[in-house]
């Protein structure tokens, strides 16, 4: 009979936690009614900036990432640095992050359709959704009403986002903490198959002496893309993840794993771990699961500790918060 009881207050518990959580508070075409275009809009808007800058199908998959690692998915990560407030983007784990602006041309034109009713927070993980379509991934149904913060989490970056340079581990415990589990992490570290590493984040694995867990031929390429220990953060010096599929999000990332071609430390960390070696192999030998279960990571990722109903707001302008 205890055991019963303890069972029935777990079940509350873990039911009372995802409540208030707020996943629990979303539902596909959440605009339906109140902005019938939305997600049209929205996807036109990827569409036109993708043909435009093909660069930003890239930006909004990342945009979700460091927005929902850190806290909440609720576009704390777009707001400016004024007073009162300091930009998560002005964090050293942003380096690199660029395109907010085509943020705030997607959020004027859902602007000019439904003055403010539609968050933000919605536009990043649905510029996310169809930007992974642009990149040649899987269309992923991804639930709305989320609503925007009303602060920046700025002081809590460097601890939620793991640095480049983070081993396997600290990366695995991370995306486990908000409810993702290690095969769907492993999916989606299947992102940086379209990304690209600056040599700022790369030389440490080549100077002085070569990373041994890096492919020989290899570490000449990287070194010829990375020619000195230490590369001006400014200019354009990087390596890409993929060479053989640029900028198409499939498996091949997980072949490059496998031939110890990873960028960074938890690329290459994935084929030496026995708990996600097999997920690799699975990936690399069945694209259709990759992405099967890249979706799965997306839906968890994007639904992390959401802001809804009258937590929040909907901001006019996503740069900074409502007067």
């Amino acid at each position: 009979m205890a055991a019963k009881t303890h069972f029935s207050f777990l079940l509350l518990l873990v039911l009372f936690q995802l409540f208030n959580s707020g996943r629990g508070q979303l539902q596909l075409n959440y605009y339906a009614k109140s902005c019938p275009k939305a997600e049209e809009i929205i996807k036109q808007q990827v569409i036109d900036l993708y043909y435009e800058h093909g660069n930003t199908a890239v930006s909004w998959l990342r945009n979700l990432f460091h927005d929902c690692i850190v806290k909440s998915c609720d576009a704390s990560l777009l707001l400016e640095t004024v007073v009162g407030v300091e930009s998560e983007k002005d964090s050293s784990r942003s380096f690199g992050m660029r395109n907010f602006k085509y943020v705030n041309k997607i959020k004027a034109a859902v602007e000019k359709e439904c003055p403010l009713t539609v968050s933000c927070a919605d536009i990043v993980a649905l510029s996310a959704r169809d930007g992974i379509v642009m990149l040649k991934g899987p269309h992923i149904d991804l639930k709305t009403g989320r609503k925007d913060s009303k602060m920046s989490y700025s002081n809590m970056v460097e601890e939620l986002v793991p640095q480049h340079n983070a081993s396997l581990v600290n990366v695995l415990s991370r995306f486990n903490s908000i409810g993702i589990d290690t095969e769907a992490t492993v999916a989606l570290l299947g992102s940086h198959s379209v990304g690209r590493v600056h040599c700022v984040n790369l030389v440490e694995r080549l100077y002085p002496t070569v990373d041994p867990t890096i492919d020989p031929e290899y570490a000449k390429y990287l070194k010829m893309r990375c020619p000195t220990p230490t590369p001006d953060p400014n200019g354009v010096l990087y390596s890409r993840n993929d060479r053989e599929t640029t900028m198409i999000l499939d498996n091949m990332y997980y072949s490059n794993v496998l031939k110890h071609k990873g960028l960074l430390i938890v690329d290459q960390e994935l084929v030496s771990n026995p708990l996600t070696l097999p997920y690799v192999k699975k990936f690399a030998a069945d694209n259709l699961y990759f992405h099967a279960q890249f979706s799965r990571g997306i839906r968890l990722l994007s639904e992390n500790n959401p802001l809804t109903g009258d937590q929040g707001e909907v901001r006019k302008d996503c740069r900074f918060v409502n007067k």
